[in-house]
């Protein structure tokens, strides 16, 4: 599904990814674990187009995305959420969606498939975004993602700065997106938010993948933890 071959990126004169390469399947959760400074993050811009790739390739079902308008990135069918969430908090909930739905002129069905995956968001449909809880403020900015229609979401560290609670609903939803056939890249910092939900795990350090490796994998070879994220993930 899609192919990450040996991508390098820059910002200006230093050197991000250096030939990061790695492939992911339909209807797999891959989590990107690494320390903070590693490349993840940038990883998931240089799929967006958000960060030019000076060398390499990133290929999703034959589409080399590498060579597209970070605009027309989505249309291919990705939804992203980046750290931080960046929704326009002044707007409700409905026309933060609709900004989404615009991205591929997507129909009514594909909101209410939306309101499926995160049935809180009826009740807020009409409230202000930037007075949602931080863990519904998460769902939203997924939901917004989802409302493009997405063959691939990118997540970016989702679970940061919420309660244990939130996290635990965060979590579902994401094994959620998976039912509904959504295959997810997951860009976490808590291991133990990443183990339950994930299919592979790859390891980030200096810009490569240097490890991957499935959660059973991880599982006996819990070391790699300690060796690329720290003690305690």
């Amino acid at each position: 599904m899609l192919d990450v071959q040996s991508i390098d990126c820059f910002y200006g004169a230093a050197q991000v990814l250096r030939s990061l390469s790695l492939r992911l399947e339909a209807g797999e959760i891959l989590c990107l674990l690494g320390r903070n400074g590693a490349g993840k993050t940038t990883a998931l811009k240089a799929i967006m187009g958000l960060v030019r790739v000076r060398s390499g390739h990133i290929v999703l079902d034959g589409v080399d995305l590498t060579k597209l308008a970070a605009h027309d990135v989505p249309r291919h069918g990705i939804g992203y959420v980046p750290q931080g969430r960046r929704l326009f908090s002044e707007l409700t909930v409905l026309e933060n969606l609709k900004i989404g739905l615009m991205t591929r002129n997507a129909g009514p069905e594909v909101l209410d498939h939306v309101l499926t995956v995160f049935p809180i968001l009826k009740d807020r449909l009409k409230q202000q975004s930037g007075t949602l809880s931080g863990g519904e403020q998460q769902m939203l900015a997924m939901a917004r993602a989802l409302c493009v229609n997405p063959k691939l979401l990118l997540l970016d560290e989702p679970t940061e700065g919420l309660s244990p609670a939130m996290i635990a609903r965060i979590r579902q939803s994401v094994l959620d997106l998976k039912d509904h056939g959504v295959t997810v890249i997951l860009v976490e910092q808590r291991v133990d938010a990443v183990l339950p939900v994930a299919t592979r795990v790859a390891f980030v350090e200096n810009g490569r993948v240097t490890a991957t490796m499935s959660v059973e994998e991880l599982g006996r070879n819990r070391h790699a933890i300690d060796k690329y994220v720290g003690i305690g993930g």
